[in-house]
C-alpha cells in the first residue's frame, strides 16, 4: 500500500482509521497532499472530491447527520479553511460530529507574506468542541537539524520548540491531541478542528508505515440522576395539572415508543411536536403555529403550562417561544446530556441524560395521573383548527400555501425529506406528514446556506430515496452543491420559486417599493433550467394546480438521473394567503 512519507500525515490517517472515520471529503489543494495521499490510497476510507469547501463541509454534515458518527473534511491552507465555517457552526449548534482537517504551513512560514497563508490556529475556537494544533515533524528523528538546515526563526520560542522538541515528544503530543479531538467529536457530538502543519516536500510516498500511533479511548461514565433532583421533579410533576412536553429537532426512533404511549395516557400532559421532531402519536399536537397563532391573551394564559419539559434540538416555532416567554411556566426542565438553552427564560433544571434514560427512572414513579382537563382543552383547539384548515385550502388560489399542501401529500412512504430553511420549514410545519417520512433541516443556525449540499450528503449516506424542498434564494445560493459526482438517481429537488425572499413580505415593512424589492425581497428572474442541464438533472416545471398535479404524478418514479421540479408561484399574493390563514382558522 502507498503511504505519505511524512510521519504526521501517517499519524492523522491511521488514527482516523482506528477511530472508524470512514467518510472523507477532500477539496483539492497542494498543502493537504500528504493527507490526500494517505486517505485515497487506503481502501478502508470512502473518499469524495468536492471542489467548493463550503459545499464539501455541508455535504459532510449531511453524511454525519444521518450516520451519527464523525465525518472528516480535508482542505489546503489559507482561505479554503474559512469556507468550512458555516457548516462548522451548524454542526456546533446541531450536535453533529464533524472533523475538520486543515493543512497548514509551518510556523516559520506564517506571517511572512507567503500566499495561501492565514492564522489558522484556533480559527474556529468559538464554534468547536476542541481545537487540536499539531506540531511539525522533525525531518530526521535521529538527529536535531544542523544549523544550516534551520530556518530563520521569528522568536526564541519557535527556535527552542524546534530544537528541543525531539520527534518522540512531538509524536506523543500529536497522538494525544488527535485522539482527544476525535473522541470529543464522537462522544460529545460536535465539530472539532485539527490543524496539521506540513513542510515540503509534500508528495513523497513510502510502502510501509514508519509509525504506529497509540489509540486512546475516552472513558465515558453515564450521568446518574441525583435522588434529590429526581424527588424534586417527581413532587413538582405530581402537583401540576398542566404539563407541556415540547420536542425540538430529533432523529427518528430516538425515543422508545413505550414512553410516548405512557405520556399520551396522562390527561394533564400535552406533547407538542415539530415536524423536525420525528415523533408521532394520535394524541400529540403537531403544527404548533396553526394551534396557537390565533389565540387571544386569555386563551394563551389558559393553555400555558405549569411545567415545561423539553428535549431535542432547537425549536422552529416563533409562536410557541412568544407564548412561553409571555406566560412562563413555573418550572422548565430540559433533558440533554450536553447542554440546556434557556430559550424561555425560566430554565431551572438541566437533566444531563437522554430522554430514554430519564423516562426510564422517572415515569415508573408516576403511580397516578393528576385529574385535569388540560389535554382535552388542547384537543378541542386542535379539532377546530383541523376543520378550519381543511376549509381554508378549498378557498385559496394557487400560491406557496397551496403548493405545500399538494406537494407534502405526495411524498412516498419511507422517503427522507430534507427541508430548506426560512419559509420552507415554516410552511411544512403547518401540515401533518406521513409518519413514515423522516424529516431533517439545518436548524442549528437556521441559515439558507448549505441546505442543498446537506440534503445530497444525506442521500449519499443513507442510500434511501430523498426529496429536498427549498425556496429559490436558498437553492441558488447553494447552487454549487450540484457540482457533485455522487448524487444518486433517486434524489429529488422541489424548488418553490416566488422570485425572491417571499418570507420578508409577511414581516413589517413597506412592501412593493424599489428599496424593498431590491434589498429585502431581492427580486430576480432566475430559473434552475440551465443548472439542471449542466449538472445532469431531469428538469420539470409547474405554474398552476393542473401542471403541478401532472408533474407530481411521475416525479418520484425511478429514472437514470436525479430530478428537479421548479414550481413558480405568484409572489404578490403569497403573504396575504398565509396571513389570512391564521385569521381564518381562528
Amino acid at each position: 500500500m502507498i503511504y505519505p512519507k511524512i510521519p504526521l500525515a501517517q499519524t492523522v490517517t491511521q488514527l482516523c482509521k482506528a477511530k472508524n472515520i470512514k467518510h472523507i471529503i477532500i477539496s483539492p489543494g497542494s498543502r493537504n497532499a500528504p493527507l490526500t495521499i494517505g486517505f485515497t490510497n487506503d481502501p478502508f476510507f470512502k473518499c469524495y472530491s468536492i471542489v467548493d469547501e463550503r459545499c464539501a463541509a455541508f455535504f459532510a454534515l449531511g453524511i454525519a447527520q444521518q450516520l451519527q458518527e464523525p465525518t472528516a473534511v480535508v482542505c489546503t491552507s489559507g482561505s479554503a479553511l474559512l469556507n468550512y465555517y458555516p457548516a462548522v457552526s451548524e454542526a456546533f449548534y446541531s450536535d453533529i460530529p464533524l472533523v475538520v482537517l486543515s493543512a497548514d504551513r509551518p510556523k516559520h512560514l506564517v506571517g511572512i507574506g507567503d500566499g495561501q497563508t492565514i492564522n489558522q490556529k484556533n480559527v474556529f475556537e468559538n464554534h468547536v468542541l476542541y481545537s487540536a494544533n499539531l506540531k511539525l515533524d522533525l525531518k530526521d528523528e535521529k538527529q536535531v537539524p544542523s544549523h544550516q538546515e534551520l530556518p530563520i526563526f521569528k522568536n526564541l520560542e519557535d527556535k527552542f520548540e524546534r530544537l528541543l522538541g525531539l520527534q518522540k515528544d512531538i509524536q506523543t503530543h500529536n497522538e494525544e491531541t488527535i485522539n482527544t479531538a476525535i473522541n470529543f467529536a464522537t462522544f460529545k457530538k460536535g465539530p472539532v478542528h485539527i490543524n496539521v502543519p506540513f513542510d515540503e516536500p509534500l508528495y513523497e510516498t513510502v510502502d510501509t508505515l514508519s509509525i504506529v500511533p497509540k489509540i486512546i479511548d475516552l472513558e465515558v461514565k453515564p450521568e446518574i440522576i441525583e435522588d434529590y433532583l429526581l424527588q424534586s421533579c417527581f413532587e413538582e410533576w405530581n402537583a401540576a395539572s398542566k404539563k407541556m412536553i415540547l420536542v425540538g429537532v430529533s432523529s427518528p426512533n430516538q425515543i422508545e415508543q413505550k414512553w410516548l404511549n405512557e405520556l399520551a395516557e396522562d390527561d394533564s400532559v400535552v406533547v407538542l411536536t415539530e415536524t423536525t421532531s420525528n415523533l408521532h402519536h394520535p394524541s400529540f399536537f403537531h403544527s404548533i403555529d396553526k394551534l396557537i397563532a390565533p389565540l387571544n391573551d386569555q386563551e394563551k394564559e389558559q393553555l400555558s403550562p405549569d411545567i415545561l419539559l423539553t428535549f431535542g434540538g432547537l425549536i422552529v416555532s416563533k409562536k410557541i417561544k412568544q407564548l412561553l416567554r409571555k406566560h412562563p411556566p413555573k418550572h422548565h426542565w430540559h433533558i440533554d446530556r450536553k447542554m440546556a438553552n434557556d430559550t424561555f427564560f425560566c430554565l431551572d433544571n438541566h437533566i444531563k441524560n437522554t430522554p430514554n434514560e430519564f423516562f426510564e427512572v422517572f415515569l415508573p414513579r408516576v403511580t397516578h395521573y393528576v385529574k385535569s382537563n388540560y389535554k382535552s382543552t388542547w384537543t378541542a383547539v386542535k379539532q377546530h383548527r383541523t376543520k378550519r384548515h381543511k376549509a381554508y385550502l378549498e378557498t385559496i388560489p394557487f400560491s406557496d400555501f397551496k403548493v405545500f399542501s399538494k406537494v407534502l401529500k405526495t411524498i412516498p412512504e419511507r422517503y427522507i425529506l430534507q427541508s430548506g430553511n426560512s419559509s420552507t420549514i415554516r410552511y411544512t410545519q403547518l401540515f401533518k406528514l406521513n409518519k413514515t417520512v423522516e424529516v431533517f433541516c439545518n436548524r442549528g443556525t437556521s441559515g439558507i446556506d448549505g441546505s442543498t449540499s446537506t440534503a445530497i450528503g444525506c442521500a449519499v449516506a443513507k442510500n434511501r430515496a430523498t426529496v429536498f424542498i427549498t425556496g429559490d434564494l436558498s437553492f441558488f445560493y447553494d447552487s454549487n452543491a450540484l457540482w457533485n459526482n455522487y448524487i444518486p438517481n433517486n434524489f429529488r429537488i422541489i424548488i418553490v420559486n416566488n422570485e425572491g425572499g417571499g418570507i420578508f413580505r409577511i414581516l413589517p415593512g413597506h412592501k412593493n417599493t424599489e428599496n424593498f424589492d431590491t434589498y429585502f425581497e431581492t427580486n430576480h428572474d432566475l430559473t434552475a433550467e440551465h443548472l439542471c442541464k449542466m449538472y445532469g438533472f431531469n428538469y420539470e416545471t409547474a405554474k398552476d394546480e393542473d401542471t403541478l398535479k401532472s408533474a407530481l404524478e411521475t416525479f418520484y418514479k425511478d429514472e437514470n438521473q436525479p430530478k428537479l421540479l421548479e414550481v413558480f408561484t405568484p409572489k404578490r399574493i403569497n403573504d396575504e394567503v398565509l396571513l389570512n390563514y391564521f385569521e381564518f382558522v381562528r
